[in-house]
């Protein structure tokens, strides 16, 4: 029958052990409470930080998972070839830490079989010179809690969306977002053509985009070597962008970088228009 826990120095415990605490009370309909003892927060390390709040937020029935990719995040993973504990998934987060596993092993090898799937599970296509495109942006791009109030759902939609590489499977997402939560709110729409972009990128031989202040940076893949600069791709990209009104087109070239900056762009559905027509 007992309702509640009482956790002292709850900054000293890990964070399985303080899921494993809560819940320990708590059955059935019989609500249960469960109380962190903590001195001030601005006493406590960075991960001691990081724990309570990952407590705090992912507390609804099958958070487990949630919970643990948290701790795995927080903690690091440990080395793939050894049993000692590495850490420096800490310092990037899980998934970035894959990306640039992927990309080291494909710069390594020089070249990968066309049936290979790197470690962000995306298979690299034949005529396909990007494993992937960062996009950094200074938008309001996010599930608003109008639409969504349930972390733990919304995380699961975040790393759905950031699964997808074609359209038909952002068609599917789509209705099933409509299907579960109704018509998708204009916030949400700009999150799903974040993927679209990331995709016709990847298709053109881009990097990485900054969208900030108005304006989008494309650059293309870093790799001078590469041989999508022989490509008829890249040709093509070239022509279309000189051809284009030059006072919002520029083509640059800054450490030996080549880059295209576009100007008056102010939404990520028009940055992938302009993108879709290079």
């Amino acid at each position: 029958n007992t309702n509640t826990i009482i956790i002292n120095q709850a900054q000293n415990f890990g964070l399985s052990d303080l899921h494993q605490l809560r819940g320990r009370v708590g059955r059935s309909d019989r609500k249960a409470f469960c109380y962190l003892i903590v001195p001030p927060m601005i006493s406590l390390t960075d991960d001691a930080r990081r724990r309570l709040n990952a407590i705090e937020a992912f507390s609804d029935l099958g958070s487990g998972f949630n919970i643990a990719m948290q701790d795995l995040d927080i903690r690091g993973m440990g080395n793939m070839l050894g049993a000692e504990q590495s850490g420096y998934i800490a310092e990037m987060g899980i998934d970035t830490y894959q990306k640039i596993l992927a990309e080291a092993f494909e710069e390594i090898k020089g070249e990968l079989p066309e049936d290979f799937i790197p470690a962000n599970g995306r298979r690299r296509g034949r005529d396909e010179y990007v494993s992937d495109c960062v996009i950094d942006t200074d938008m309001e791009l996010l599930i608003p809690d109008s639409y969504i109030n349930i972390t733990a759902e919304k995380i699961r939609l975040y790393k759905e969306l950031d699964s997808i590489d074609d359209e038909e499977s952002i068609k599917r997402f789509i209705e099933e977002l409509e299907d579960r939560f109704g018509p998708v709110p204009e916030q949400v729409n700009e999150l799903i053509y974040v993927v679209r972009l990331r995709i016709a990128a990847k298709e053109r031989g881009f990097d990485k985009i900054v969208l900030k202040n108005e304006k989008m940076v494309l650059y293309f893949v870093a790799n001078a070597l590469s041989p999508f600069y022989k490509s008829k791709r890249f040709e093509q990209i070239i022509q279309n962008v000189q051809s284009k009104d030059p006072d919002r087109y520029t083509l640059k070239d800054q450490n030996n970088r080549l880059y295209i900056v576009v100007k008056n762009v102010r939404t990520i559905k028009g940055a992938y228009n302009l993108i879709s027509k290079l």
